[in-house]
């Protein structure tokens, strides 16, 4: 029963790695919506702003914006006279959300442009702004749609922290490493890790599926 020993620093490991996918994962919404809409701008410089951030951290690794921002990003302000050295676990959450945000932001401007155009001519009939008929009429009717996408990104980000374990942050990954290093039993060490992920994508995935038939009310009220 020797891998009973093993589940303490596991669990320590498995917490931070539920800290830092709440944290991103709720960072990454806010990004989602605000570049997601900041695309669909008519403000030329917003929509610029929004496909450049989307295109950047779409196109290129996690792994190498996690190492920007941890390792080169401290250079940079070196050489500005600014100290912009991150935390490990800063850097962490911050390469996380904005990389889940650029994919969430394709998610959230492909469901607002989904809603029948009837409803935006309905909203400029009844005097709504445009800002009014986006926050009043189309979101409404556009969140249920995002809800599905937004849970499979939820669950890629999950299995995205392993990442950080690269700049020594002592998430799951970190944990099961040292202990194979220490102990040289990987098989019941990445065993144990298999299991240990897949019970948080299950909670992860029930989570987000209870959320999405919480919001899938507003569609039934729509009707």
């Amino acid at each position: 029963m020797e891998w009973i020993s093993y589940l303490n620093p596991l669990m320590q490991g498995a917490w931070v790695t539920i800290e830092l996918t709440i944290y991103s994962t709720i960072l990454g919404a806010l990004f989602s919506f605000a570049f997601g809409i900041g695309k669909l701008s008519k403000n030329p410089l917003i929509s610029a702003v929004s496909i450049g951030y989307i295109e950047i951290f779409r196109g290129t690794s996690l792994l190498v914006q996690l190492f920007w921002l941890y390792f080169a990003l401290p250079l940079v302000g070196q050489a500005i006279g600014i100290d912009l050295r991150l935390p490990p676990v800063i850097a962490g959450v911050l390469a996380l959300s904005l990389n889940i945000g650029a994919y969430g932001a394709e998610v959230v401007r492909g469901a607002i442009q989904a809603v029948n155009k009837d409803q935006y001519e309905a909203a400029k009939a009844l005097n709504f702004t445009p800002r009014q008929a986006l926050f009043r009429v189309a979101l409404p009717q556009a969140i249920p749609e995002m809800m599905p996408p937004f849970g499979n990104l939820a669950i890629q980000n999950l299995k995205d922290t392993a990442l950080v374990s690269l700049i020594s942050l002592g998430d799951l990954a970190f944990r099961a490493e040292q202990l194979r290093n220490f102990t040289q039993d990987s098989t019941t060490i990445y065993t144990l890790v298999l299991f240990m992920y897949f019970g948080m994508a299950l909670v992860l995935t029930a989570l987000m599926k209870l959320l999405e038939r919480f919001v899938g009310r507003w569609r039934a009220a729509a009707r």
